[in-house]
């Protein structure tokens, strides 16, 4: 059984994007529903908007400096102000297997207590904590709107 599916039987929030506007608020949405959880691994295809929220939760959390997506670093380290909060933001896309996050702690990037930001999870497989909560995003192909579920506290 996948990690995502212990999930599945509890109540979920969407979120709802219309455009790049949106994002302030969808990510003032998604923080205020991260409740102690820590570690958010997001799934969506290319182009759903991963690096985007992800981008705006992280400055919404009060980091102020450059803000990227970590598909060549695999994780990149931010600093939230005025708090000094370590979040962290992981690409997996590039790896070829999960021995390879293994190589660059990413265990002890798990354990640290910091939260994680995980993109492209399916990537590492059985490294993913139990208590990861999935985020799931959609774009409806009609109207271009991006829909963020992720499970209720």
């Amino acid at each position: 059984m996948q990690n995502y599916e212990k999930f599945s039987n509890f109540a979920s929030m969407e979120i709802h994007i219309s455009d790049l506007n949106d994002l302030p608020r969808a990510a003032e949405q998604f923080i205020a529903a991260m409740g102690a959880r820590k570690i958010f691994a997001f799934r969506g295809g290319m182009g759903a908007g991963k690096t985007t929220l992800i981008s705006e939760i992280c400055r919404q959390m009060g980091v102020e400096e450059g803000i990227g997506s970590p598909s060549f670093s695999i994780a990149n380290e931010y600093h939230a102000l005025p708090s000094g909060r370590v979040l962290y933001h992981f690409d997996f896309y590039r790896l070829e297997s999960p021995s390879e996050a293994l190589e660059i702690g990413v265990d002890e990037y798990f354990d640290s207590g910091s939260v994680c930001f995980i993109e492209w999870p399916e990537m590492i497989g059985d490294l993913i904590p139990e208590e990861t909560v999935y985020v799931d995003i959609e774009e409806d192909a009609l109207t271009g709107e991006r829909i963020v579920t992720l499970p209720d506290a």
